[in-house]
Parts: structure tokens; C-alpha cells; sequence
């Protein structure tokens, strides 16, 4: 397995048995020649991900974003390397994006995986509640969701009709070395319900598909 279809345009292409165990899930979208991968995972292995990019009928060439969910290390361990092969723009929220281009090991939680993280600059920062993000003549939404870490963003687009949300670490979990603020996160999972989307692709727990099946994720996390 090199890939799991999400739609004709979204592909998973990371995590799991996809690249390496440690890996969060790594999506790609692909919108009429224009390409965009959500997360980059640990970074223990590149040319299996691209592999799978290829697999999708994408050259990575054509990736033109790397949309980085939130600092995390099984989500941004390897953007530096793919920012570096792809010249791609990486793109973050600004509360997360000092974490990144310092290379904090703490706050990423490199250090959890024996690790450290490779520096790099963040592009294009994030700084209100929702930017869109041109992908080619289509968008993507970038929304603020703090809670998990200061700067959690979700991502926002749409498919064949259908309204595709990435919502990485939608679970959490919360922990004081990483910001978390348990405040923020029940209120951001409850503005998650007001997306209505139609697909979730979460970061460890897979795709969930329909308003309800979505919505009934979502809301097991909420007291």
C-alpha cells in the first residue's frame, strides 16, 4: 500500500504503514496540476513519502505548499529537508512558527522521539482566525483552533463537491510542555462543529466521512 484515496484530489501519503510508525498522517492535495501536502511527519523517511506522492500521479515538483497543522515534531520532524528538496512554501501559524524556526525541542516534543528538530523558516505565518490560502484557481481555508498548541490550525477545502477538513490532532491530547490550554481546545472543538464538514482526515485516528460521523468524533473529546 502506497496510498490511501480520500477523493480523487486528496490522498493520504504518510504515516502508519504509509512511511514510518511514528509518522501522524501526511495528506496531499492536488488540485489541476497544483500540489499542496498537509504535515511532513517525522522526516525518518523522504523518499518513501515521495515514493507515494508519485504513486498519486504528482511529481513532487509540482508541490507548491507545505501546510504544517500545527509544530509538533510526528508533524513537522521533516519539513526543513522537504522545504530544502521542494522549494515549497511552508506555512504555520505565527504562534507555533518561532517553536519551528528555533528549533525548540521541547515545545515541538522532538525530544519525546529521542530527536531533535532541524530549524527552518516558516514562509508564510498565520496570523488571524481564518486566511485563505490560494492552491492554483481553488483555495484552502486556514483556521485558527489554539488549544492543543498556542498556534493549531486546521485546513479548510473542498473536493468533488464535498467539504474536506484536516484536523490533525482534533484529539489532543494536552500537556503543559506543549502550551496547551484546555479552554481554548473546548472551544475550538465546538467551532469545528460548526464546519459541517463532510470528510475529517485526522492526524492519528484516519477518515471519517459524513456530517455525522464527523461530528460524533469531534464531540467525544468535549466534557
Amino acid at each position: 500500500m502506497s496510498r490511501v484515496r480520500v477523493t480523487d484530489e486528496i490522498f493520504q501519503v504518510g504515516g502508519g504503514p504509509l512511511t514510518e510508525p511514528e509518522d501522524a498522517a501526511i495528506y496531499l492535495i492536488h488540485f489541476d496540476g497544483h500540489a499542496a501536502l498537509i504535515d511532513a511527519g517525522c522526516g525518518f523517511s523522504h523518499e518513501s513519502l515521495l515514493a507515494n506522492v508519485r504513486a498519486c500521479g504528482i511529481m513532487p515538483e509540482q508541490i507548491e505548499l507545505l501546510l504544517l497543522t500545527h509544530c509538533h515534531f510526528d508533524h513537522t520532524g521533516g519539513a526543513a529537508t522537504l522545504r530544502e528538496l521542494l522549494q515549497c512554501q511552508t506555512v504555520a501559524h505565527q504562534l507555533d512558527a518561532g517553536f519551528l524556526e528555533n528549533g525548540d525541542n521541547a515545545v515541538t516534543a522532538a525530544s519525546w522521539y529521542g530527536s531533535t528538530i532541524k530549524p527552518f523558516i516558516v514562509d508564510r505565518k498565520i496570523a488571524t482566525p481564518r486566511e485563505l490560502i490560494q492552491l492554483g484557481e481553488k483555495t484552502i481555508e486556514a483556521i485558527h483552533i489554539p488549544g492543543h498548541s498556542p498556534g493549531s490550525l486546521v485546513y479548510l477545502t473542498e473536493s468533488h463537491g464535498l467539504r474536506v477538513l484536516f484536523g490533525q490532532d482534533v484529539h489532543g491530547p494536552l500537556d503543559s510542555s506543549f502550551h496547551s490550554n484546555r479552554k481554548d481546545y473546548q472551544q475550538s472543538l465546538k467551532l469545528l462543529l460548526t464546519i459541517e464538514a463532510d470528510i475529517l482526515c485526522e492526524g492519528h485516528y484516519g477518515v471519517y466521512r459524513g456530517k455525522r460521523e464527523v461530528k460524533d468524533f469531534i464531540r467525544q473529546f468535549l466534557p
